[in-house]
């Protein structure tokens, strides 16, 4: 009862919180410039102008468009594209397979090396490697992910010529999906901007995946077990690293809503053609619903995440106290 409860209020945060969001997205717009300059030009009088401007709505009062706004957002509706003159969620939903599949690659190269160089780091933290690590963590999460992009290029695009620097490569469909995935090429164009993404979120887990083993290395348990004789890796890999899971999970269900607002800058730099450089193409054109509908996606996604995430720790560790749960 107490865990519904919780889940129910979840649940309410969730909505109230993106509630929010598309106030503050939609309360954004006139500040966005003329939509009208991009749909007609400089060639239609300021009259045809005023007209069009009553015709969608533009001279309403705010209220009133954003109530209306809302009623259509609820049934699925974010307004059509000024551009692309297709629903904005339509557009968005075309995009979204590269970002994700962004993503995907990303958190493949953050679990691939993060937990074994944050394990290492713990069992044997004053050897030389770990050092080197621990530096050099401080130095990934001190460089912004575009220099990391930009670099990268200049190294194994330029002077190497091993990867190449820019869009998306050749697709293959999976169930629906043009994915990259199933194709040399576009495995190959997919390395350097996962790593150029994962390489700012890499050093956090390496860091957190250390002090919480480390912790978790000092307590009585994990003593009574050296003193049992048990392997060293039982004890490293069973009773440590399990328990140190949980907070890893949790803020790595955080992480990925985070990395796709990283994505902007990561297909910035290698024209990917993903969500994040639909953004700033629509924010070139001051394509208003595109670019409300992307904010509103985007928190949804960290909303759901966020909630999804608090669901399962609450669900998985009974020892953490329930919202509203008496003492």
């Amino acid at each position: 009862m107490d865990y519904l409860y919780f889940a129910i209020r979840r649940l309410l945060q969730a909505v109230l919180v993106m509630f929010v969001i598309s106030l503050i997205g939609f309360s954004i717009q006139d500040n966005l410039g003329d939509p009208l300059r991009e749909l007609v030009g400089q060639s239609v009088s300021e009259d045809e102008r005023q007209a069009m401007r009553e015709r969608m709505g533009l001279n309403d009062p705010f209220l009133i468009q954003y109530g209306r706004f809302l009623g259509n957002a609820v049934q699925g509706d974010l307004g059509n594209s000024y551009f692309f003159k297709k629903p904005a969620l339509e557009v968005i939903a075309a995009k979204f397979p590269a970002t994700l599949e962004l993503v995907i690659g990303a958190t493949i190269i953050i679990i691939t090396f993060a937990v074994p160089l944050g394990i290492y780091c713990a069992i044997r933290p004053k050897s030389w490697l770990a050092r080197f690590v621990m530096g050099f963590s401080i130095v990934g999460i001190s460089v912004p992910v575009f220099l990391t992009a930009i670099f990268s290029i200049y190294i194994f695009s330029v002077e190497l010529g091993w990867m190449p620097s820019f869009g998306r490569g050749e697709t293959s469909d999976l169930l629906g999906w043009n994915s990259g995935f199933l194709t040399v090429d576009g495995l190959v164009h997919l390395i350097l901007p996962s790593l150029s993404l994962a390489s700012i979120m890499m050093p956090l887990f390496i860091r957190l995946i250390r002090s919480e083993m480390m912790e978790i290395l000092q307590m009585e348990y994990i003593r009574f077990a050296w003193a049992k004789g048990l392997f060293p890796k039982r004890i490293w890999f069973l009773h440590a690293f399990k328990n140190t899971l949980l907070p890893v999970i949790t803020v790595g269900g955080v992480q990925v809503g985070t990395m796709l607002a990283y994505t902007i800058l990561t297909e910035s730099v290698f024209q990917w053609p993903g969500m994040g450089f639909l953004f700033l193409e629509a924010v070139n054109r001051v394509d208003t619903p595109l670019i409300i509908a992307y904010i509103i996606v985007v928190g949804l996604i960290f909303v759901v995440t966020n909630t999804f995430v608090d669901l399962i720790y609450t669900w998985v560790n009974p020892t953490v106290k329930l919202v509203g749960q008496k003492s």
